[in-house]
């Protein structure tokens, strides 16, 4: 029996250029359209049974969030169809669903409220949730003095324990620290021995094979793949690297695509590529294993002393670990215009099993950018350990045992 379905839905947004088109737009002399449409849903069919814990994928931009949104009941579909059987707690976007004035104390029962709970229940739930949220006295604070973490805390706190039918969770638990995402993996276990049906976006592919029964991926507001999580999560790497392969320039005019890109353009970066202990192109790593980072760039501008670097963001977007030719005592020279520069850091992959981005940059000898790429192309590491944290460090046990003494000696 399904719990959320969803037939043919389709969600358009309107985009405007300027703000004043809005009302250029509606007024009874206008005569042209101001805005364009963006189709975040197209055609979108999906049936979640009762009880099933379904692990949601895809790129920024894909329609995870306006699917979430449209199955919650926050957005209305363009065309189509919605239905679902049960209560519903939402955790989407952070700042959604507290007020800021209040304090957390009252944000909780008017969401418990708003939910249908009565305020009796709510109340024999409250001491659960403060325990869940471990924000002290921070409870009887306004929500606006909260930190992002505290916020996220108590937000999630109090959608799992209103008893929800349904649990609706974007990847808002992303802001929250390691100890906290790991008793939110603990509750979702609960969850799904109690049969609640749970939606649940996340990046963290590793989180979706280990919680979902069922995944999909979605690609440009489409479903483009459905099945078990771990043959859905390999179609998403797949599409990744699909992705980096066409990215990375051949001399051609195609250029390398980064989230962010800027610098004097004295040097343009051609190429980048994450090598195993092998020299072989790869997208994973075993951790421990020696991998190489190979940087190409190509000189626009005569130049003395440039300096390339790399660094490794997790996927909250912390700095991991970073490093440049001129940090390891590695002068390379002068450079004349149309001359290429081929650069290799080797090292051991020191990390813990999770996703990576890799930054690459090539500067002058002050600091200052030539061309600098952010998150260049992503990578994942394996780790058999399933060691915390984010460094994988080998370490060497020593233990002895001291026979006791006993009670006559």
């Amino acid at each position: 029996m399904a719990a959320v379905l969803i037939q043919n839905v389709s969600k358009v947004f309107h985009q405007y250029r300027r703000p004043a088109d809005r009302i250029f737009e509606i007024l009874p002399f206008g005569s042209r359209r101001a805005h364009t449409d963006f189709w975040a849903l197209k055609d979108v069919s999906l049936e979640v049974r009762r009880g099933e814990f379904l692990g949601i994928m895809g790129p920024n931009g894909s329609g995870k969030s306006t699917l979430l949104q449209v199955a919650s009941g926050i957005l209305q579909p363009t065309r189509g169809r919605v239905a679902t059987e049960g209560r519903i707690a939402a955790l989407l976007e952070l700042g959604a669903g507290f007020n800021p004035e209040f304090t957390g104390r009252e944000n909780v029962l008017m969401n418990g409220e708003i939910m249908g709970l009565g305020r009796a229940e709510i109340e024999r739930a409250f001491p659960r949730i403060t325990a869940f949220a471990e924000i002290g006295e921070f409870i009887e604070r306004p929500v606006k003095e909260y930190s992002s973490g505290m916020y996220v805390r108590l937000a999630f706190a109090t959608a799992i324990h209103v008893d929800p039918e349904i649990l609706i969770v974007d990847e808002a638990l992303a802001v929250g620290d390691a100890i906290f995402a790991n008793r939110c993996i603990q509750k979702f276990e609960e969850l799904k021995d109690r049969g609640v049906t749970v939606l649940f976006v996340s990046h963290d592919l590793g989180l979706v094979k280990r919680l979902a029964q069922r995944a999909i991926l979605m690609v440009h507001g489409r479903i483009e793949a459905e099945g078990g999580p771990s043959d859905v999560v390999n179609r998403y790497v797949g599409l990744v690297v699909e992705r980096q392969k066409r990215a990375i320039e051949d001399g051609d005019g195609r250029r390398l695509r980064s989230s962010f890109r800027h610098g004097d353009g004295a040097s343009e970066i051609l190429s980048v590529e994450l090598q195993d202990s092998q020299g072989a192109a790869c997208s994973s790593a075993l951790s421990g294993e020696p991998v190489t980072v190979k940087v190409v760039a190509r000189f626009r501008k005569d130049v003395e002393e440039p300096v390339v670097g790399v660094l490794i963001r997790n996927r909250l977007g912390i700095d991991v670990f970073g490093t440049n030719t001129r940090l390891e005592n590695q002068r390379l020279g002068s450079f004349r215009a149309g001359d290429q520069l081929e650069v290799e850091f080797r090292f051991d992959c020191l990390l813990t099993q999770q996703e990576y981005t890799l930054t690459v940059a090539t500067q002058h000898w002050d600091g200052y950018s030539q061309d600098w790429l952010d998150d260049v192309l992503s990578f994942r590491v394996m780790d058999p350990r399933g060691a915390a944290g984010l460094a994988s460090l080998r370490t060497d046990v020593r233990r002895r045992k001291v026979e006791g003494t006993g009670a006559g000696s």
